[in-house]
């Protein structure tokens, strides 16, 4: 989202609003023109790419920046005329909040190398520094006396509470000690060998005794053995056992989590499963490409719920926070997978359409979803949700549901099952395709979805039956 307001014949281009507003007062303007989101759940954005440059003239539907929301990369376009004088965030700026003052904007014909950001927005908008912290150094302990038992320790050990009193009170340490208690514990009998070892406590090597007994010579466990104890795990220094590197999270993915998390421990899941013969559909598709109509059985897909939508209208609902509301349009959201996650682009009024049509409005959205050009009415909305793992061999799966829609539908791949017909006896090859609605159990019972699935394999399996429902 993108804001902008003016100062001594400046605009200020921020996150939080998408129109430039031009002001010749020499205070800070106090209206702050706000418009909508560029996507509901977006709180935050990164500044792909500047489009203009600094002292470039800039005119009204001008495009400025590319900015990536929690959905897809949109473009940001002025609404005035003027000259970019400042660019405040750099191109692969991360985490931009809403609200943040990106770009400063002058009238035609000013200085725009003088200009200079507002001291309010300058000290809002810009982080205090944080005070270095003294790193703690460790106590040093006096010459006669060995560090505790608990400082010496990487603390990957476990003593005894009887182990630890001996320990502390000759001063040994325990790396010293060769544990032999379960899963690693140091017992008493541990502690008091090692004391005979070290008769004199001030005599026992406590310094030397990490770079003597290092993690890395541990002998290794037996196949299927617990460890003793769990490894220390180190961001940023991969290679060693128990470390791990961190992996920044894009928008996309945590928007993607945050939607999935809200969607588990929110709305009660239930499901059903039915198997679809794609017989009719297989033999329609090849009559279909003797003319050169190239679809898909994923079109079928489409097509059959959002007719079987049609048919039972208490399906095609959404929650929301005053409850449930019913739709007067069917938009189908199919899910597409890409680089930077799962994003589910909508056919609008798919009930109203062809299987050719749905195809080719299909394509277009993968494509764009794939390329990230989603505008965000292609994104946002839907009623009904369809998720297909069938090109990749998945028989069968359960999707999670995608608020404030009330179902969605997995689609398994297509299977040869032997039939036995009852009219002849005799056997023959079915194409079967398994499918999952997930529903939500507030809005869709249990009958109602069986009524839904029995009424899609109807359309799926007899494909004339959609163009009457």
């Amino acid at each position: 989202m993108l804001l902008l307001t003016g100062l001594c014949n400046s605009s200020y281009v921020t996150f939080g609003q998408h129109n430039i507003y031009i002001t010749s007062s020499i205070s800070l303007c106090a209206d702050w023109d706000l418009m909508p989101a560029l996507s509901p759940t977006m709180e935050e954005g990164n500044i792909v790419k500047w489009l203009k440059k600094e002292g470039e003239a800039v005119a009204a539907g001008d495009a400025l920046c590319e900015i990536e929301t929690d959905k897809a990369v949109v473009t940001m376009e002025s609404n005035d005329d003027g000259v970019l004088a400042k660019i405040l965030m750099e191109e692969g700026s991360r985490a931009v909040r809403l609200g943040t003052l990106i770009a400063l904007m002058v009238e035609e014909g000013e200085d725009w190398k003088t200009v200079e950001i507002p001291p309010q927005v300058a000290a809002a908008g810009t982080p205090a520094p944080q005070s270095p912290v003294a790193p703690s150094l460790p106590a040093a302990p006096a010459a006669p006396t060995p560090p505790s038992p608990r400082a010496a320790s990487t603390g990957l050990l476990r003593l005894s509470p009887a182990a630890r009193h001996i320990l502390d009170t000759h001063g040994l340490d325990p790396q010293l000690a060769t544990p032999t208690g379960h899963r690693g514990i140091i017992t008493k009998e541990d502690a008091l060998n090692l004391l005979k070892k070290f008769p004199d406590s001030k005599m026992a090597p406590v310094q030397s005794a990490p770079a003597q007994r290092p993690m890395a010579t541990a002998a290794p466990l037996p196949p299927g053995s617990r460890p003793m104890y769990p490894p220390q795990s180190i961001p940023g220094k991969p290679g060693a056992p128990g470390t791990f590197s961190e992996i920044p999270a894009s928008n996309v993915r945590r928007v993607i989590a945050q939607r999935l998390t809200q969607s588990k421990t929110t709305i009660p899941h239930a499901y059903a499963s039915v198997d679809c013969n794609l017989g009719a559909v297989i033999q329609l598709r090849k009559e279909m490409a003797k003319a050169e109509i190239k679809v898909s059985v994923n079109d079928f897909i489409i097509k059959a719920a959002a007719a079987t939508l049609r048919e039972l209208p208490e399906v095609n609902v959404t929650w929301s926070e005053e409850g449930p509301q019913t739709l007067d349009s069917i938009s189908i959201s199919i899910a597409v997978a890409t680089e930077k996650g799962l994003i589910t682009p909508i056919i609008t009024n798919a009930a109203d359409k062809g299987v050719q049509e749905i195809s080719a409005n299909a394509k277009a959205l993968a494509q764009k979803a794939r390329d990230g050009k989603l505008l965000p009415h292609e994104y946002q909305g839907g009623s009904f949700s369809i998720s297909n793992l069938g090109m990749f061999g998945i028989t069968g799966f359960s999707a999670v549901i995608n608020p404030p829609q009330a179902c969605i539908l997995a689609v398994g791949t297509s299977r040869a099952v032997l039939h036995l017909t009852k009219e002849t006896g005799a056997l023959c090859t079915q194409q079967l395709m398994t499918v999952t609605l997930s529903s939500d159990g507030r809005l869709v019972d249990d009958e109602l979805a069986s009524r839904f699935l029995d009424k899609f394999r109807a359309n799926l399996e007899w494909p004339q039956r959609m163009a009457l429902a």
